[in-house]
């Protein structure tokens, strides 16, 4: 045998230095311009898109306001309501944002800074500006008062991703299947949902509202990216592993709207970022921590789906694998025959 044939015959030789090279130089770029098109363009583009907004008062008496929220084409969707007691009944229900109140003394503004601090401010920025002179401003369902600006809300959504993509890594490297796979991926959610409400809620105080609620929906959202990453994996291999952490960490933590909220961010950004775990977990954790489960369920629902989806493509990644060894056949090597 010649020494050039070191290569077994059928095999494609390793990639050069040179393409590799080639590969990272291309492949970088391309990622940061990606990052940077999925974090900047939503952050540049921030403005109301549709932004639920009530009206009390009369008809005749809200005309006027209606019609001035109306002319910035887009912005709002104007909902009506007969008095400022129904008003804050949908405010407390997640229906609107916030409502104007039509009053002999002027217009009074309603907002909710727990649904997202920026959505208030902006609220009282287009009204102040609409009635020409500042405006009677009422803080319906208040932020925590140790979050005033929202801010822990905001960063518990990164580190529940980040906690999710691990678990579901740790799973696949470890090489679990099947069940054992499914109990690890739940019981790490578990207890990431515990902790996290306690350092969150308890200790630091970000959240008002019930404890178990806020750890159930915590672990819901970490066990929603787990089981995404791990199923993708089971599927697909290791590159699974790379789709879900793009998936979740490249397009569902800048789309989630938890700084701001989906209204907040240019369609289809907003929309897309309700349908993955990172804004579906931020306004799961909105609605139990101080709104009483108000509106809780559509985001629980999604969460639900990904982590049901995600764990059943565990069981079939790992029963296509099992199934796959049992049919492939067994090669006993030989060893030569000894010359006489």
């Amino acid at each position: 045998m010649s020494a050039t044939s070191a290569t077994p015959t059928g095999t494609a030789p390793p990639p050069s230095h040179g393409r590799r090279i080639a590969a990272v130089v291309v492949l970088v770029p391309v990622l940061a311009a990606l990052a940077l098109w999925a974090f900047a363009w939503p952050a540049a583009r921030t403005a109301p898109h549709d932004l639920p907004l009530g009206v009390a008062g009369p008809a005749t008496a809200t005309a006027q306001v209606q019609q001035q929220l109306e002319s910035r084409e887009g912005a709002f969707e104007i909902h009506h309501y007969a008095d400022e007691a129904a008003a804050r009944d949908a405010i407390e229900d997640r229906t609107v944002y916030g409502a104007v109140v039509v009053t002999e003394q002027g217009p009074k503004l309603l907002t909710a800074s727990a649904a997202g601090p920026v959505v208030a401010q902006t609220l009282q920025h287009a009204v102040t500006q609409q009635a020409g002179a500042e405006v009677q401003t009422v803080d319906v369902v208040p932020a925590s008062a140790d979050d005033p600006r929202g801010a822990g809300l905001t960063s518990s959504v990164l580190p529940m991703a980040l906690a999710g993509i691990g678990a579901g890594v740790v799973v696949t490297l470890l090489g679990l299947r099947g069940w054992r796979a499914v109990g690890a991926l739940v019981g790490a959610a578990v207890l990431v949902g515990a902790v996290a409400a306690a350092i969150a809620g308890s200790w630091l105080g970000v959240f008002t509202g019930d404890w178990w609620a806020e750890a159930a929906g915590l672990s819901l959202s970490t066990l929603a990216v787990s089981a995404a990453v791990a199923g993708l994996a089971a599927l697909f291999g290791r590159p699974g592993i790379g789709l879900g952490a793009f998936v979740m960490m490249l397009l569902g933590n800048p789309f989630s709207g938890a700084g701001s909220a989906p209204e907040m961010l240019p369609e289809p950004v907003g929309t897309i970022g309700q349908w993955l775990p990172p804004g579906a977990g931020a306004s799961l954790l909105r609605s139990v921590s101080f709104f009483d489960g108000a509106a809780a369920s559509g985001p629980a629902l999604t969460l639900t789906w990904w982590a049901a989806l995600g764990l059943g493509a565990v069981l079939l990644g790992s029963t296509l694998k099992r199934r796959k060894e049992t049919t492939e056949p067994i090669v006993v090597e030989r060893e030569p025959a000894l010359v006489n």
